[in-house]
């Protein structure tokens, strides 16, 4: 009888560990299909996003959406153009946008290095771009205002326009409106960074000299203009990037709106 009672035992105590090991199996197993279902679920949902952008950044947009489009990226474009050129050296340190002397005092500085005033001529042209660099602070505002009143047929004809269209806009719609902001800008600017006397101190060397025709500017004509054509010619160097680069359309509004110019021009 105790033997009998004790084999129970002993298989009782088996069945348990048997019983224990097939649940763990089976939750393993469980655990195990249950993370290859999610893979797969991954998988079909990453598939369905990724066809649903490909599809939200194709096809022919809405005259809403190339309008928003067009905004967005000149937005982005003008910001971009106006911050480099606000800072120190946005101009000085800017080979294509840098301000030289005025075509009347090219000669002036030429005669002046020859005779060993290089200091002073330098003074004067790192005193316009300084001038010219506190102005284009003043440039976003207008640009933006500029985008924002823009009508819808004014972004299809930039869409789908000169790889200038965009500048060109920006040229004919705000040129009058950035030469009264930056005009009183420049001038106090000039002063403040001590330009006008440099320039003065540069003119009056160079008057002295016998035989020579004296030269007089308005530096703040000049200047104004000149930080003008800058900021155009940066805004033109964004608007090609975003015409002719993939990677600079930042968003799905960009790809599907761009895209399709492309489209209709090739």
């Amino acid at each position: 009888m105790w033997q009998f009672f004790c084999l129970t035992k002993l298989n009782t105590h088996k069945m348990k560990k048997i019983n224990i090991l097939t649940s763990s199996l089976a939750l393993i197993l469980f655990a195990n299909l249950n993370a290859n279902a999610q893979i797969k679920l991954s998988d079909i949902f990453k598939k369905v996003t990724e066809k649903q952008s490909t599809t939200t950044a194709t096809g022919t947009p809405t005259t809403f959406e190339i309008g928003q489009g067009i905004k967005e990226a000149l937005q982005l474009g003008v910001s971009a153009g106006a911050d480099r050129l606000s800072v120190k050296d946005g101009f000085l340190g800017n080979l294509a946008v840098k301000i030289l002397m005025p075509p009347e005092a090219q000669k002036v500085e030429k005669t002046l290095r020859g005779i060993g005033l290089n200091k002073l001529c330098d003074n004067v042209i790192t005193s316009l771009n300084r001038a010219a660099e506190d102005a284009a602070t003043e440039a976003k505002p207008i640009f933006i205002s500029a985008i924002k009143q823009m009508t819808l047929a004014d972004a299809t004809n930039i869409l789908l326009g000169n790889n200038d269209a965009a500048t060109a806009y920006f040229k004919r719609v705000t040129t009058s409106e950035l030469m009264q902001k930056f005009s009183p800008i420049v001038t106090t600017s000039l002063n403040k960074v001590n330009a006008t006397k440099y320039y003065s101190d540069l003119t009056s060397q160079y008057n002295r000299l016998p035989l020579v025709k004296p030269v007089n500017t308005n530096l703040t004509e000049y200047v104004t203009q000149k930080a003008i054509d800058g900021l155009f010619i940066e805004v033109a160097k964004e608007e090609l990037k975003i015409r002719g680069n993939f990677n600079a359309r930042s968003t799905t509004l960009l790809q599907k709106v761009f895209g399709y110019a492309d489209k209709k021009k090739s």
